[in-house]
């Protein structure tokens, strides 16, 4: 068998294996990254690309007020009994240096989001703003023939290929009919997205996970570290003392037994595509095929098992085994269906949701985790599928879209043929589309518009909160979220259960050392990412809990395994 000798090997090519990659090369160890697909960047590149980090450079700079006490007071009250005192202490102390060092020494760098709020901003603790950050947009050329192995963006969240970043970019795509700025903005965007397609066959302009990404990799590869895709990881490699010292790597051209003298570092990124470990974690899905993820394929749960055949657990008592979210699944061209997750329309006025009873059941600009958890707790009320739908009008359709049926002047006809799209004349109609009680249906529009017309809504408080807010529509008065359902026809599209990454992961310390049954932090062996159990005891504080700690951790494992403590 071929060998292979580095300091450090890294499993997984998401944020927390390639941030753990350039960190521990910055401290010049010898680093291999492998991948088991045939592209690098695992969920992340896929992904908004948000990490929350409180205290961080970007917000201090911009004034920003906050402290690590009231972030460690916040993430207490979220994680409730689930709250682990050191690693949550750690994560805050080693956070903002991380944020610091990837701006200083490498391509990673940062935009703000100022007023993306925590999720639950009227917490203890919580935040208007200024603990999320996301990688600056980047120019996919400075990877050179490497950009033909990162993984493409998630088609369902592009716009003809293009990727849209939040906040002001945006809002000129829903202006671009209405505003001459914004349809010269959008135009500008479009011809250089049709240059690249016709210069390099995919878009140059990377943005979000897809920018975080390509940063992370031109860093890695400035700093020498190869990536080997098509690189499965089968085995690990103990020595007589039971450390870990390496592992098997199946590459094209046969195994290779790479030995690591510092560590192995597990971030394969969680398991949304194992449906076994599904079956067993999500109960709303107890064949293990009733969820819908927008990971990769290849994320199957590799970095667990891995961990357990050398004597790790796997942390099984989080009260969610991952982050939820409200997943459409429209046609694709080649008749599979797509994984659409819904962030931004839930928030807009003139759009509820719906289970069968033709009801609402929760305030719908609330986290998409939290609206997962009622929309479960609702269809386990009423009996039958774990399902709900979004309802609107015309005027709020053709203004904001629905899920993967965009706005005017984009036409739509297709989505209505392929029943992705619901269209009714009338309430009742809608309903009967999707087995509905259409006179609830009626009665629950009504009610709603006799508050939304004033910008209230006294059952659930939609867009009561900063948080609700921010995406809602800022130029709709009184209530950025709240528009009566009144013009027909009517829309309709369905939801199910999917997830942002997986919360059920290896435990670990707080120096990213995987532990076995009895707490002792098992040799050589570390975890970042997804493959970690995470931080946040179950639940969702705030945009980008998952790659916040990911990149931070990944920082702190090449800080342990460099013999460092900075």
């Amino acid at each position: 068998m071929k060998q292979h000798e580095c300091d450090v090997l890294v499993v997984g090519s998401g944020a927390g294996g390639l941030a753990t990659a350039v960190a521990a090369a910055h401290r010049r160890l010898d680093v291999l990254v492998v991948e088991k697909e045939p592209v690098f960047g695992g969920t992340t590149a896929r992904s908004g690309g948000w990490m929350w980090i409180p205290c961080n450079g970007p917000a201090q700079r911009a004034g920003v007020q906050d402290s690590v006490e009231e972030a460690r007071r916040y993430l207490q009250h979220e994680a409730g009994a689930h709250f682990d005192a050191a690693r949550v202490d750690a994560f805050l102390d080693a956070g903002p240096r991380a944020v610091e060092f990837f701006e200083n020494e490498t391509a990673l760098q940062f935009d703000l989001g100022p007023t993306f709020a925590d999720y639950h901003p009227d917490a203890p603790g919580g935040k208007d703003g200024g603990r999320s950050i996301v990688a600056r947009p980047f120019d996919g050329r400075e990877l050179g023939r490497e950009i033909k192995r990162l993984r493409p963006p998630l088609s369902e969240i592009t716009f003809l290929g293009m990727m849209i970043g939040s906040g002001k970019e945006l809002l000129h795509f829903f202006n671009v009919l209405r505003s001459p700025v914004s349809a010269g903005y959008v135009a500008v965007l479009f011809f250089k997205f049709l240059r690249d397609m016709l210069f390099h066959g995919r878009p140059m302009r990377l943005m979000n996970g897809n920018a975080l990404v390509g940063r992370l990799a031109k860093s890695a590869f400035a700093k020498g570290v190869p990536i080997w895709t098509d690189a499965p990881v089968r085995d690990l490699i103990r020595d007589d003392a039971g450390r870990v010292t390496g592992a098997v790597v199946h590459g094209p051209e046969g195994p290779v037994q790479v030995h690591a003298r510092r560590g192995v570092v597990l971030a394969a990124g969680g398991f949304p595509q194992d449906a076994v470990r599904r079956k067993a974690l999500m109960p709303h899905a107890p064949s293990g095929h009733e969820h819908a993820s927008p990971a990769p394929p290849g994320n199957t749960g590799d970095g667990l098992r891995l961990g357990e055949s050398v004597g790790a657990t796997v942390d099984t008592s989080l009260p969610h085994a991952a982050a939820w979210v409200p997943i459409s699944r429209p046609r694709r061209a080649d008749g599979t269906l797509g994984t659409f997750p819904h962030f931004v329309d839930r928030s807009k006025p003139g759009v509820i949701a719906v289970t069968r009873s033709g009801t609402r059941f929760v305030n719908e600009a609330d986290s998409y985790h939290d609206f997962c958890q009622a929309m479960v707790a609702r269809c386990r009320q009423e009996g039958g599928e774990i399902a709900a739908w979004f309802i609107t009008d015309h005027r709020a359709f053709r203004r904001y879209g629905l899920g993967f049926a965009k706005p005017a002047p984009v036409p739509f006809g297709k989505l209505i043929r392929d029943g992705y799209l619901l269209q009714g004349r009338s309430l009742r109609k809608l309903a009967a589309q999707f087995g509905g009680d259409g006179e609830a249906l009626e009665r629950t529009v009504a009610q709603f518009n006799t508050h939304a017309r004033n910008g209230e809504d006294p059952e659930f408080g939609k867009g009561s909160t900063s948080y609700n807010r921010s995406l809602g529509d800022p130029d709709h008065k009184p209530n950025p979220c709240l528009a009566p359902i009144q013009t027909g026809p009517f829309y309709a599209v369905k939801l199910v259960i999917g997830d942002l990454g997986t919360f059920a992961g290896l435990k670990a310390d707080e120096n990213a050392r995987v532990l076995d049954e009895s707490g002792q932090p098992i040799a050589g062996l570390y975890t970042v990412g997804n493959d970690a159990a995470s931080i946040m005891g179950g639940n969702y504080p705030g945009g980008g809990i998952t790659l916040g700690p990911a990149i931070t951790f990944g920082y702190i494992a090449a800080r342990h395994m460099a013999g460092g403590n900075q």
